[in-house]
């Protein structure tokens, strides 16, 4: 038998700590200043980049782009993420990766509650500037909900299946993208929810690695594309 790995001490401990810090504090940063310039001093305007994103939009209005983009933005709801969750942790668990499938569940539903936790403190309200294509959401626009949960869950997938020795990075990308790309085309968020919710997803699963995990994931290409022995 091996030897017993001696438990980490305090001082193996700082460097997590200051990861975990570090990119917490990040994503509320990040999440603040976006506040701070879409709703100064509480009154919130539409931004120059806003106007002009959701005007390239709609002017991109097409019978294609509208079918698919009404299915494509299920994908960062909880109606769909929920389910795939559930079915990935169970997958985790009966292969007696437990502290894996944890994290999947904590990465969605912390970046669930911290999306309406900040729509509850800035209270912007939905864009109005276009037709909308879908039933508005009941709820305020930033950050959005739906770019922060996708991102959460495929960041948290990436950083699993990196452990796995399973390139997932592209597929999962492009499924952030797309569902960003829906929610303007479909004029119910503007461009600054979608990017602010994006990045402040991203960080919080980052810190939630780094505290679960000990450190961040160590990326080896060659094995996250299987070629290593």
């Amino acid at each position: 038998m091996g030897a017993v790995p001696p438990a980490p001490t305090f001082s193996d401990k700082i460097p997590m700590m200051k990861s975990i810090t570090l990119l917490w504090a990040l994503s509320l940063a990040i999440l603040a200043a976006g506040a701070w310039l879409v709703c100064p001093q509480g009154q919130c305007a539409t931004t120059a980049i806003d106007h002009a994103g959701l005007g390239l939009a709609h002017d991109l209005r097409g019978a294609k782009l509208d079918r698919w983009m009404p299915a494509l933005t299920w994908l960062g709801s909880l109606a769909v993420l929920l389910p795939v969750t559930a079915l990935a942790t169970l997958v985790l668990w009966r292969g007696r990766h437990r502290r894996e499938a944890r994290f999947l569940v904590l990465a969605l539903l912390g970046a669930s509650v911290l999306s309406h936790l900040t729509k509850l403190m800035v209270m912007r309200p939905r864009p109005d500037l276009f037709p909308v294509w879908i039933d508005m959401p009941a709820d305020w626009s930033y950050p959005s909900a739906h770019a922060m949960q996708i991102t959460g869950l495929a960041v948290a997938v990436v950083f699993v299946a990196a452990r796995r020795r399973a390139l997932w990075v592209l597929p999962l990308g492009s499924a952030v993208l797309l569902v960003g790309l829906s929610r303007i085309y479909l004029q119910v968020h503007f461009p600054s929810d979608v990017l602010v919710g994006t990045l402040a997803a991203a960080l919080w699963v980052g810190g939630l690695h780094a505290l679960m995990f000990g450190r961040l994931p160590e990326y080896d290409l060659m094995k996250i594309n299987g070629d290593a022995p």
